[in-house]
């Protein structure tokens, strides 16, 4: 009985998780996210590709809604080959006051020396590493679509280190006031 009481219990929290992402997936998007790098649509530059520089590109955002206390960024790669989709980029613990990140921002797992952005830190990427890992998609003839989706958040969540795209969207459910995304583009040709 024990083993059935756990195992539905393990079955709620994940259609709860489910939930929650699914509602925070059909959010409309009202932050307004951008970079002087790229459009949104446009291609990302080879310097923040992985096949370039690998240093990430400079992002704003504006629209914040009212109670955003704290910020969190994932940029993926849906059509990767695997897995899919492919993780570029985690970061959480960003201040509400920051206005965007710059370019080049470290790739330690603490962000530090920016003031704005204190607390602020870098995740799990799909390469297991920490910080920005740029477009680097295969040879394949295919245009890679990436995307930089920034939640807003109603608590100072102030979460440990460490944590991968799974592990964040499940610490931010039920806390997501708002959502934004800038849509870069890139192939590699050669």
């Amino acid at each position: 009985m024990k083993l059935i009481n756990k195992t539905l219990s393990t079955f709620m929290l994940g259609l709860s998780l489910v939930a929650s992402l699914v509602s925070a997936a059909e959010m409309e998007d009202t932050i307004t996210v951008s970079s002087p790098a790229f459009e949104n649509h446009g291609t990302v530059p080879l310097k923040h590709s992985a096949y370039g520089e690998n240093v990430s590109p400079q992002l704003s955002w504006s629209n914040l809604p009212a109670g955003t206390v704290q910020l969190a960024l994932v940029m993926d790669d849906p059509i990767a080959p695997t897995p899919q989709p492919f993780v570029h980029w985690v970061a959480y613990n960003i201040p509400a006051a920051a206005s965007g990140l710059p370019e080049a921002l470290m790739k330690e797992a603490a962000v530090t020396g920016i003031a704005e952005l204190a607390g602020m830190i870098n995740g799990l990427n799909g390469a297991r590493q920490t910080g920005y890992f740029g477009p680097r998609p295969p040879v394949d003839g295919k245009l890679h679509a990436y995307h930089f989706r920034i939640y807003a958040l109603d608590a100072a969540l102030n979460l440990a280190a460490g944590l991968n795209k799974a592990d964040l969207l499940m610490a931010i459910e039920g806390h997501v006031l708002g959502t934004g995304m800038l849509m870069g583009h890139y192939e590699q040709k050669e």
